[in-house]
């Protein structure tokens, strides 16, 4: 059986993992941890720990959906005490990232900005019509809840990245997150990204292609937060046994290149 360690336990998807967790039959709930006090009731079988290292060395996998600041701190010590690890963490910075792949280099981790088998193959689909269709101007929205701190979202920002690659271009040079005032015509390369907030909408996407006469609009939309927590169970159970690296949603999910 495998023990799965979930770090963000208090979280909103950290609390999905630990109840998606209860019905799978390969794989179980081995240990949580929290900074404070867990504020719900947990099987009493399962460890709660306030100390990182105790949670890697109680895990045969470790399931993060947590904040970029905390997620640091598991890589830290991640690379003290190898553990396979799957994380969802969004928003990190350039050191966070970099760090990421410093810490594959010493065991397996899984990194997604979403967990969910319609976005992995949304960002097949976009590549492909990026390439396609050359030239058509690329602008892609996304809705959060007014909770999310994150703008864009880590998801629009891996569609708009498969979109730039699908045109050899390199994103940070042709992104627009925001337009305001007199800034003149649209520039043929440039790829949008916009953010909206409100409610309690748990995630929708947009990309768009648009050409004079028609245009083509790819939408995925997530109605549940299930899809991220047993999309990263999956992953969890696919990532024990792998060697070392850094792999992604596509990886697990065998959608190839």
């Amino acid at each position: 059986m495998i023990r799965v360690g979930v770090f963000g336990a208090g979280g909103r998807v950290g609390k999905l993992i630990i109840d998606d967790l209860h019905h799978e039959s390969e794989i179980s709930l081995g240990a949580v941890y929290v900074r404070n006090e867990l504020n719900f009731s947990i099987d009493p079988s399962v460890l709660v720990t306030n100390d990182m290292n105790v949670l890697l060395k109680s895990s045969d996998v470790i399931i993060d959906f947590s904040l970029p600041e905390a997620t640091q701190r598991l890589l830290e010590c991640a690379i003290e005490n190898p553990r396979p690890l799957v994380i969802g963490t969004t928003g990190m910075d350039a050191h966070q990232l970099n760090l990421l792949k410093t810490a594959s280099e010493s065991m397996p981790i899984l990194y997604a900005t979403n967990m969910s088998l319609g976005v992995a193959l949304l960002n097949k689909l976009v590549y492909a019509a990026s390439k396609t269709l050359k030239d058509f101007d690329i602008e892609i929205v996304e809705q959060h809840h007014r909770h999310k701190k994150d703008a864009p979202s880590g998801t629009a920002l891996t569609l708009a990245h498969s979109a730039a690659a699908g045109r050899q271009l390199d994103l940070d040079a042709v992104r627009v997150s925001g337009r305001d005032g007199n800034i003149g015509e649209r520039t043929k390369d440039e790829i949008a990204v916009m953010a909206l907030r409100g409610g309690d909408i748990v995630g929708r996407h947009t990309v768009g292609f648009y050409n004079e006469g028609e245009f083509v609009e790819l939408h995925h939309t997530a109605t549940s937060r299930n899809t991220f927590s047993k999309g990263s169970i999956r992953a969890a159970k696919w990532l024990v046994g792998k060697e070392n690296g850094l792999y992604n949603i596509s990886d697990c999910l065998e959608l190839g290149e």
